[in-house]
């Protein structure tokens, strides 16, 4: 997918280029849920998130994405080899590297910034890898990107920087094992030069030597070589990669022009070789390309500036405050640090970043979750850098300690898994409740072992892209493109700008969640975290709901109360009679948000009814008591005060079946009993 990407200093309105040259915002006040599972707690388990089980699913996702023929021990079993041959009709092996998101063109941009921050957070948290049992899984994840960018780069000022095309790829839904769309493969070199995309792709080997520097020498030192040619023809050639291939302009233009992955190659390069001709080249060129005086608030696979202030304040705070050109460096730091003030909302009310009101950092609506991801990891890793030398951020609005951002950091990590006010986890296959129709041709697609028959473009589209039914292949780890700007998530794959992941919203997050997992697998969450209050409490409609009356601070016995009544709620098996048919109906309410308005608080309520029944029941109607406020995912059933009923589209529940609505109004939850059902010929024993 092109995700794009724009930033205050450029431009005040935004630039963006995206695919099929749109942007869709789909902005509402609620959502209808239609989940199969329970909510928050069932995301990471009541008052945890355990982050390496979501560490691991996270690497996962890079097996799922890999190209060419996959190795003796791919774990992702659904998929197979692909695009073997890639490069050969013009003489080159281009075999291998990932596919950037939901479709099966190799952009080499994004890729290369996605092994940087995976190389990023390898280097700074091996040791928590290594005790979380992933630091082999995380190289193999990174190898896959850097052995293909040396294949990519076969002479000193060539490099390969995409195969496939964009607009042939996007008009087709297959899955890769089939692919019949265009393999042409496009290159750089001195007469079409690509700044943009060689220095990103030397910032990333030269990273990635950095992670196997102590584990293989000689593959360190490859990496390395590489580095070095591609930073020299990156600067020695200057001109944007999007110049030299204007069909890229649609997907992964580079708005922010090659000077920003000019410093972001010298500094990863200064770093990997300790060498003072690339620091001395960042300090040069600091003012003449920017790198000390944007004012950035991101950082993504075009933005890198704040990603180079940040390394750059590394230094600084190495102890090296009194070295030669040291006033340059602190112009970095103090723009590394406005960046990170912005996140934090302290910047005196002057360029902070959104939030969200269910508290995620949202920079667009395209793919929001890439922004989130690498925001955290540059708080994470300044926050241990600050405490690493007893120090604190210096905002405007005062100074920061690293717990702080360290907190902020671990909110939208935690935002992602299920603390939110939907009370999904955007990571898929963690917890129980989270996206099942991903845009992704892959995932989408019955997968080619369980069914060999080809799949053609047009029966893609017309068979599984429009299925209404769930992904029958499980993308493990794919972090989607998250909600909107009002905390509300659609799952449905064809509205791409939420339901489809990238590698580039994944790779930041491997060292954020081994930081976040340390030594141990599992982090406890404490209870007064959120604006919510989870009730599990499955309701008899013979007896109706008991009321709950809620409480500003829910106490540890709450909590565990509310786990216990879960456990229990979902083991019981007792069923009223009613005619000639048992049925009960279990009601789960969840406050998801709050707020203030014109002195009240109001309450978005979300509402999970389940068919605890043997029997599947259809025609069913609510009757409300104590509702005030308006109501989504319901009808109004007509000539009735009180009643109310489901879409036709949900006409019917079978045995287990769950089905969602929301409500929203001050003070106490309404009440809801069955007022009416049928009974569906079909019954289940």
């Amino acid at each position: 997918m092109a995700t794009f990407s724009s930033y205050s200093s450029f431009s005040a309105s935004g630039v963006g280029r995206s695919r099929r040259s749109m942007t869709r915002s789909f902005l509402c006040a609620v959502a209808i849920l239609l989940v199969h599972g329970s909510s928050l707690a069932a995301a990471g388990g009541p008052g945890y998130f355990n982050y390496a089980d979501a560490l691991h699913k996270n690497l996962l996702y890079f097996e799922a994405q890999r190209s060419g023929k996959l190795p003796a021990n791919q774990r992702v079993q659904w998929r197979g080899d692909s695009a073997v041959d890639d490069g050969k009709t013009q003489g080159v092996d281009l075999q291998g590297g990932y596919y950037d998101a939901g479709d099966h063109v190799k952009f080499g941009f994004p890729m290369a910034y996605s092994m940087t921050m995976l190389a990023w957070g390898i280097v700074q948290y091996k040791q928590a890898l290594s005790i979380n049992g992933e630091l082999g899984h995380a190289l193999e994840a990174l190898r896959w990107g850097t052995e293909y960018f040396i294949k990519a780069h076969p002479e000193p000022n060539v490099f390969w920087t995409e195969v496939g095309d964009g607009a042939s790829d996007h008009d087709c839904w297959q899955r890769a094992e089939d692919m019949t769309t265009s393999r042409q493969a496009y290159r750089l070199d001195a007469s079409s030069p690509g700044s943009d995309q060689a220095g990103e792709a030397a910032a990333a080997l030269a990273a990635a030597s950095l992670a196997f520097k102590n584990i293989n020498p000689p593959y360190a030192a490859t990496l390395l070589q590489h580095a070095r040619q591609l930073f020299t023809f990156a600067d020695s050639y200057r001109g944007k990669y999007d110049d030299s291939i204007p069909n890229v302009k649609a997907f992964y233009e580079s708005v922010s022009g090659y000077n920003d992955e000019l410093l972001w190659g010298a500094v990863w390069l200064h770093q990997a070789t300790g060498e003072q001709y690339y620091l001395d080249y960042v300090i040069n060129n600091a003012d003449s390309m920017g790198g000390s005086g944007w004012n950035i608030k991101e950082l993504s696979w075009d933005v890198k500036y704040a990603g180079v202030q940040i390394l750059v304040s590394k230094i600084l705070l190495e102890g090296n405050d009194y070295m030669p050109n040291a006033d340059v460096l602190r112009k970095f730091q103090n723009a590394a640090e406005f960046y990170l003030c912005s996140l934090l909302r302290k910047n005196n009310g002057y360029d902070n970043a959104q939030l969200t009101s269910g508290g995620l950092l949202f920079t667009r609506q395209w793919n929001n979750m890439q922004y989130v991801t690498s925001a955290a990891l540059s708080l994470v890793i300044y926050s241990d850098y600050l405490a690493a030398r007893g120090k604190q951020l210096q905002c405007p609005s005062g100074l920061v300690p690293p717990s702080e951002m360290f907190s902020l950091a671990k909110s939208q990590v935690d935002y992602i898994l299920g603390q939110n006010p939907m009370g999904m986890s955007y990571m898929v296959g963690y917890g129980s409740y989270y996206p099942k129709h991903v845009h992704h041709r892959g995932a989408s697609i019955v997968s080619y072992k369980q069914d060999p028959r080809f799949v053609s473009c047009k029966d893609g589209y017309a068979t599984w892209y429009l299925s209404a039914a769930a992904d029958p292949n499980l993308v493990i780890g794919a972090v989607v493109g998250g909600p909107d700007a009002s905390d509300h998530y659609y799952d449905d794959r064809t509205k791409y700008e939420q339901s489809e992941p990238t590698i580039s919203a994944n790779s930041p997050l491997v060292g954020v969640l081994a930081r976040l997992a340390g030594g141990t697998s599992r982090q406890r969450r404490h209870p007064t975290a959120g604006s919510y209050v989870i009730v599990h409490r499955p309701l008899s409609l013979g007896r109706g709901p008991a009321p709950y009356r809620n409480s500003p601070t829910p106490t540890k016995a709450l909590f565990r109360a509310n786990r216990r009544s879960s456990r229990q709620a979902s083991r019981r098996q007792s069923y009223r009679r009613r005619g000639n048919a048992s049925t009960l109906l279990a009601f789960q309410q969840v406050i998801t948000t709050s707020w203030i308005q014109n002195s009240m608080i109001y309450h978005r309520y979300a509402v999970k009814v389940t068919n605890l029944s043997p029997v599947m029941i259809s025609n069913v109607r609510l009757r409300s008591d104590r509702l005030t406020g308006p109501v989504y995912g319901m009808d109004k059933v007509p000539s009735s005060y009180d009643h109310y009923a489901f879409p036709a589209s949900l006409n019917s529940l079978s045995p287990r079946q769950t089905v969602s609505f929301v409500y929203i109004q001050p003070g106490p939850q309404a009440v809801f009993t069955l007022a009416s059902y049928s009974i569906s010929r079909r019954t289940t024993t």
